[in-house]
């Protein structure tokens, strides 16, 4: 169940009223005349369906009540109401099922800013797949993609492409493209640094790594885990299953990739370095088409499955 809090000015609020009783799966309808201040109207509260939350939330800014007054949506944990369940139970399809398209657009346009802690995150993270890749240690190969952020770009783009929306999509791309560049060129520098330190060194990177090898060494694998993580990350987001986003960060090399390809330009190793850059678009490619074409999927599945 999805809890709704509205802010409409008064002579819209019997509109509204209408609008959520007029809904199937709407319950716990409460108004309260003159309750807000800022702006000011009235309060008016109920509790939806989450496979009716999309519609109804569609309806509600159709009566511009998002330029006049407010909506604010959160999620319910826990409702022990028999109304709630009769109206779970009038609501058409599943709620597992339902796309939130205003909450994915919020979501992945928070996530997909390029904002100085995304940009910490994202060197953070490439800096640790550097000493993993050079130490061929796994575990911090493991441990940089879990902080890498980069996720959030990827998804917002496809989003993007799905609800036509370019100001997200440019955004999404700048969080991307600028993102790496910089983490990269600052891992340049951490190399040197490591170099000069004793700690890095050329014959290590260019020796045999079996463990991390593979982060400089593209294969058709590499495409199809791609796409297999941008379905499970999609559908994680549309879900909100957190968990799942975790283990969709630790299936794909896009950080360690980016983090081999800054330590083998600071030797000078054009084939490493053209190698992991290849790895790294063929990634980013392939969980952009898949979670594209996943929410795809899901928009005609909705569409079909309440015909």
């Amino acid at each position: 169940m999805l809890h709704l809090r509205l802010i409409t000015p008064a002579e819209r609020t019997e509109d509204v009223v209408r609008v959520i009783e007029e809904n199937v799966g709407t319950t716990h309808l409460v108004v309260l005349p003159g309750a807000a201040r800022d702006p000011a109207g009235d309060v008016v509260m109920c509790d939806v369906a989450r496979e009716a939350g999309d519609e109804l939330i569609a309806s509600l800014r159709k009566l511009g009540l998002d330029e006049a007054g407010s909506i604010a949506v959160e999620s319910i944990d826990l409702s022990l109401s028999r109304r709630a369940d009769e109206a779970e139970k009038d609501a058409p399809g599943e709620g597992a099922d339902a796309v939130l398209w205003e909450q994915l657009s919020e979501a992945t346009h928070e996530e997909s800013t390029l904002s100085a802690t995304y940009l910490a995150f994202l060197t953070l993270a490439t800096m640790i797949a550097a000493c993993g890749v050079v130490l061929d240690n796994a575990v911090l190969i493991v441990g940089a993609m879990a902080v890498g952020p980069e996720f959030g770009p990827l998804a917002g783009l496809s989003t993007a492409i799905v609800r036509r929306a370019p100001r997200l999509a440019l955004r999404s791309l700048l969080a991307l493209l600028l993102g790496f560049a910089a983490a990269m060129v600052l891992t340049v520098g951490f190399s040197l640094l490591m170099d000069a330190l004793g700690l890095f060194s050329e014959a290590r990177l260019e020796g045999e790594r079996p463990n991390t090898g593979f982060v400089y060494a593209p294969d058709a694998f590499s495409f199809v885990v791609a796409l297999l993580a941008g379905i499970a990350g999609t559908l994680s987001l549309t879900s909100a299953k957190s968990g799942a986003l975790v283990g969709v960060a630790i299936s794909v090399t896009t950080v360690p990739a980016a983090a081999n390809a800054a330590v083998a330009l600071s030797y000078g190793d054009t084939g490493q370095t053209a190698g992991s850059a290849y790895q790294l678009l063929l990634n980013l490619a392939g969980i952009v088409l898949a979670g594209t074409a996943t929410l795809f999927t899901q928009k005609w599945l909705w569409a079909r499955s309440r015909t």
